[in-house]
């Protein structure tokens, strides 16, 4: 090997045709050397310094020329400290004896720098470096898809938890291979996007805490190791990756970024995603990232860049479980969407939706907080007991509940996203925080998706009608006017009186008039009874000999053959219920 001189940018490591280039940003005054190591060997076989003089601004570079392909990493060591390279594509993890590691006891493990921590003189211990990486991967022709956003029902899940338990009944648990291998089940249940919890590399565990969300601290462009089956996490992101676009799946990932990560580090790295890994989108931190010059890239500018933001559930389970005054708000985020958000009931940040309807209390003892962590408001209510129920009444009540959630999630006109499990009756026994529960709490049980059936059901016919009528996601918020020149408004709001939205503050009732000819589809009338007493609801006059026919009810769900209502006037419908009428 031999050293030439390099370019500032990009910054980290990229194959050139001599070699590999290094360029890391280094504070003037301080030395930088650069150490190559065989693959998991002890002693650097190549290092040179990165000299000052010869920096663009405060970027050292160096072209390392005949270093071919085999298995090298690398780390830099400036003034007498090991660091690891931010910009690192892959981690690898090795062990090192302590008399040979050249650091400072006493140290957390933190992205940017390598310790040793407590252990003893002489122990194994496992160490990271970065490693070369020349990218040969054989996409075949893919491409992100570009769904548009209000075609777009997604699921979001923790790619480790997702698989993990042993009723997953997949191959390789907790990997990017055990999604692949969820993938018939996904698109059987009608999603076209899964958001994915951090695949970086992060710090699982520390003395104190195990991080299993992966929030915090990170090594932003290097798939996490741990989550490959092979170990080969870069191959198996982009295996996951083309296999999802093979299936008509986007994925979109969650870089939440720390809040010492520069702007410049969180747009390369997004663009590095876009680029490399034909990532779909990214949800982002607004509090953090910046998102005005993120939106402005055109590298980015065909990428889905989301928020998470939390204003439709709140409103939503407010409503869901009969809070009063909640009408306004239910009809803005009915008819509200944007390309830059998404709705969600659900979220790995509190309850599922099994528990949003079984504990009105968060029960995070377990994480070891006093229970002191987590939410306190989570607008959730147990149905009469708190946890796990035998009284008929309350796991029916409960499963009511669940339904309704559902149809007030797929037939707002944004675009939802389903929390993985919540289709099945997933529980994490009332534990409303489990980033630090790498087990049983938080990963999926599969077993329950046997003793639920019908909920899965009812929800993949619930994205399947969705998705089949596009009144139910059209590409512009409805204004409430004639747009179609029908003689009906494209949106409309009805309670006990037709045409007279139920805007009192004591209400828990809405209709919902979609005019279908905007949209070359047929006029859907939703009723949204949260009260816990039946109402009447007027229905709006039909055109034609066009009559009002039941085709869900969260009573009944689906229903095989739409029943026809014998009052086309006016129609009760029971406590806690949606009706669909399809005017037909």
């Amino acid at each position: 090997m031999k050293q030439t001189q390099g370019t500032p940018l990009p910054l980290g490591v990229t194959g050139t045709e001599k070699g590999m280039n290094f360029a890391v940003a280094v504070p003037r005054g301080k030395a930088c050397e650069l150490l190559l190591y065989q693959k998991e060997g002890d002693v650097p076989v190549f290092s040179c310094q990165l000299a000052e003089d010869t920096a663009a601004g405060e970027v050292r570079c160096v072209q390392v020329e005949e270093i071919g392909d085999g298995g090298y990493e690398y780390l830099y060591r400036i003034d007498g400290e090991t660091y690891i390279d931010p910009y690192a594509k892959k981690l690898s993890r090795v062990k090192m004896r302590e008399k040979q590691r050249n650091m400072s006891a006493g140290q957390e493990d933190v992205p940017g720098r390598i310790s040793t921590g407590a252990a003893r003189i002489g122990a194994s211990i496992p160490v990271r470096r970065g490693e070369l990486v020349r990218d040969r991967y054989d996409w075949e022709g893919d491409e992100p898809l570009a769904i548009p956003m209000n075609r777009v029902v997604a699921y979001s899940l923790h790619v480790r938890g997702f698989t993990k338990h042993a009723s997953s009944k997949v191959k390789h648990k907790g990997t990017f291979q055990g999604v692949i291998e969820k993938l018939p089940y996904l698109t059987e249940l009608g999603v076209n996007q899964i958001h994915c919890m951090p695949v970086y590399e992060f710090e699982e565990y520390t003395r104190t805490v195990t991080n299993y969300w992966g929030y915090g601290p990170g090594y932003y462009f290097a798939p996490k190791k741990s989550y490959a089956a092979s170990g080969d996490a870069v191959e198996e992101l982009k295996d996951l990756i083309k296999a999802c676009h093979k299936a008509g799946v986007e994925v979109v990932l969650e870089m939440p970024f720390d809040g010492g990560v520069s702007r410049q580090m969180m747009e390369e790295c997004l663009r590095y995603y876009r680029m490399e890994y034909h990532v779909d989108g990214f949800i982002l931190n607004p509090g953090v990232a910046p998102m005005d010059i993120i939106y402005e890239d055109p590298v980015l500018k065909t990428t889905k860049i989301l928020t998470h933001r939390e204003d439709f559930q709140n409103t939503m389970r407010r409503f869901l479980k009969g809070d009063e005054g909640m009408v306004g708000g239910v009809i803005y985020w009915l008819n509200h969407h944007t390309n830059e958000t998404y709705n969600y009931m659900t979220s790995q940040n509190g309850f599922t939706l099994n528990d949003l309807v079984s504990y009105d209390r968060k029960h995070n003892e377990a994480n070891g907080e006093n229970n002191q962590d987590g939410p306190d408001c989570n607008y959730s209510w147990n149905c009469g007991a708190e946890g796990p129920s035998r009284k008929k009444t309350v796991n029916e009540l409960r499963k009511n509940q669940i339904r309704n959630a559902f149809l007030l999630l797929l037939f707002a006109q944004g675009t939802p996203c389903i929390l993985a499990g919540d289709e099945f009756g997933n529980t994490q026994k009332g534990n409303n925080n489990v980033y630090c529960q790498d087990n049983a709490t938080s990963w999926l049980d599969w077993s329950k998706l046997k003793k639920q059936p019908e909920t899965f059901e009812l929800v993949k016919n619930l994205i399947a009608l969705r998705k089949a009528h596009p009144v139910f996601m059209q590409e512009e918020p409805l204004r409430g006017l004639d747009s179609a020149r029908c003689g009906v408004p494209d949106v409309s709001y009805h309670g006990k009186y037709a045409w007279r939205t139920p805007d009192e503050f004591s209400s828990r009732q809405l209709g919902v008039y979609y005019c279908g000819a905007a949209a070359g589809d047929e006029d859907y009338f939703i009723i949204y009874n949260m009260h816990w007493l039946a109402h009447s609801f007027a229905l709006p006059a039909l055109s034609g000999k066009r009559k009002w026919h039941v085709i869900v009810s969260t009573k009944e769900g689906i229903l095989k053959e739409p029943e026809l209502l014998e009052n086309q006037h006016d129609t009760v419908v029971a406590e806690r219920t949606i009706l669909i009428l399809a005017g037909r």
